[in-house]
């Protein structure tokens, strides 16, 4: 029992040698301990950071905590919040201006010969674009967890990209070979305006989502789509197609399927441009007077 004894002798004299720090240790814990229980109970996403807050304010006098406090706030507004979530907006712009003269570039293709190389460089030029944007919402997901303010979330914009540039790839892969001659005095116009339709709205967008704006009107582009579907349906009906070889067929159901698509996901980025721009509704009032 002797050391035993020693020990706990020892541990009282070290006590009593500190009662500050002990006073200090008590409270740190304790408030440490409160604010995990606290948040649980009301269910705060990732309460490690307000136990860590508690830990951090919690200093040896009120001058300290109130000071450790305010710097603590000051970093979380001036340096954490918004900063990933600002860059991952840039880099859905600048995909945004890429994606538009590709779409032209390679639509181009169903009318004249386009270099298998040339559509390569295309491909990976966007998919380069949108492997930098979904590294900086990696980033922006993470901080967002962070904040208390009501910021949208970038995570639909990003897969709206993504899914743009899916429509690249259909696109491409149907535009090794020019459309046959009978169809193309018929499709080669209108597929060159919705090319420049669509291509527009998307630089639109990216300066709306720059400029934290509302989108542009999307009445070109959706002439356009109609157009060309009209078109593609009164070929349907004259029997033209079914005088078309296989793989011509095959190449041009696939630019409907992936022009379709396109439509949709420009359709989804004007939700979302929208919902990143500033008073959304007071400025969609104002654009409706």
């Amino acid at each position: 029992m002797r050391p035993i004894a020693t020990i706990w002798e020892q541990v009282r004299s070290l006590l009593a040698s500190r009662p500050t720090q002990l006073r200090q240790c008590v409270r740190v814990t304790a408030s440490a301990v409160l604010t995990l229980l606290v948040g649980q109970w009301l269910n705060v996403p990732l309460v490690l950071w307000s136990v860590l807050t508690a830990i951090i304010v919690t200093q040896t006098s009120v001058g300290r905590s109130l000071k450790a406090t305010l710097d603590y706030f000051i970093v979380s507004l001036t340096v954490l919040p918004a900063r990933a979530q600002a860059f991952a907006i840039e880099a859905a712009a600048t995909t945004l201006d890429l994606v538009a003269p590709a779409l032209e570039e390679l639509l181009a293709g169903f009318t004249a010969t386009l270099a298998p190389e040339t559509i390569r460089r295309i491909q990976e030029r966007i998919g380069k674009a949108i492997a930098q944007l979904d590294a900086i919402h990696v980033e922006a997901r993470r901080e967002r967890m962070t904040q208390l303010g009501d910021a949208p979330d970038p995570g639909p914009l990003v897969r709206t990209l993504l899914r743009l540039r899916h429509d690249l790839v259909i696109v491409g892969r149907a535009a090794v070979e020019p459309l046959p001659q009978t169809l193309q005095g018929r499709l080669a116009p209108l597929l060159a305006r919705l090319g420049a339709a669509a291509a527009a709205y998307l630089r639109a967008s990216a300066a709306a989502l720059t400029r934290r704006t509302l989108p542009p009107p999307l009445d070109a582009a959706e002439a356009a789509f109609a157009a060309y579907a009209a078109e593609t349906a009164d070929i349907r009906r004259e029997g033209l197609m079914r005088a078309l070889p296989g793989d011509a067929l095959e190449r041009l159901f696939t630019l409907g399927f992936a022009l379709e698509e396109l439509h949709q996901h420009l359709l989804d980025l004007e939700r979302w441009v929208t919902e990143w721009a500033r008073e959304p509704k007071l400025a969609q009032s104002q654009r409706m007077d």
